[in-house]
């Protein structure tokens, strides 16, 4: 069966285990995971089960009926799973029980936004050298393109908006599972801000 949760990041602390070493953690909140919509490849041309959790005081129309009298999400997100893994059905709730320790997980989050950013900041350029005639270029680009085709090329790494975009940490595991306080311990860091929205998924 597919394993799969949204959550909100909490932050990060450390886990110190029973041979005394010290494992660094980030802290993710589980609100109930409510099975909104499955997926199939006959009606929708793939397989997928759409979550929704948090809540949300007023939501529109449409949404009304698409919820039915499961609830007002807050967040609505859909994990891909294997057909032959599709045995949720609508109104299923995914807790934190869903993961054990020792579950190697993928999670995936809106990295932080550190506005415009250079190309050494941005791409981990050298730059120029600080000496022998050059002045003031020590974080230029450099040359972004050739005689022809007289244009520069699509994809060249330059000066631009840096972070704020979708990014995946594969390869984490779960150190600890709180059903009490309904969290979760992933080693390692994730993306994202403190109480962003993340998606956790197993990974096989």
């Amino acid at each position: 069966m597919a394993k799969f949760l949204l959550g909100k990041k909490i932050g990060m602390s450390q886990i110190f285990q029973e041979n005394g070493a010290v494992v660094p953690v980030t802290v993710i909140e589980i609100e109930p995971n409510i099975v909104t919509q499955i997926k199939t490849p006959a009606k929708d041309g793939y397989s997928a089960v759409q979550v929704g959790t948090g809540k949300k005081n007023k939501i529109k129309k449409p949404q009304v009926g698409h919820f039915k009298e499961l609830g007002k999400f807050k967040h609505v997100r859909e994990f891909a799973v294997n057909e032959a893994d599709a045995s949720l059905r609508v109104g299923d709730k995914n807790e934190v029980s869903v993961f054990v320790p020792g579950d190697i997980v993928k999670v995936t989050g809106i990295s932080k936004g550190k506005g415009f950013a250079g190309a050494v900041k941005r791409h981990g350029f050298h730059g120029m050298p600080a000496s022998h005639g050059h002045r003031s270029v020590q974080r230029h680009v450099g040359s972004i393109g050739q005689r022809f085709p007289q244009h520069t090329l699509k994809g060249m790494r330059m000066a631009g908006r840096m972070g704020n975009a979708k990014t995946t940490t594969r390869g984490l595991e779960i150190i600890r599972v709180d059903a009490e306080n309904s969290q979760i311990a992933v080693r390692g860091a994730i993306p994202g801000n403190k109480r962003g929205l993340v998606m956790i998924q197993g990974q096989k």
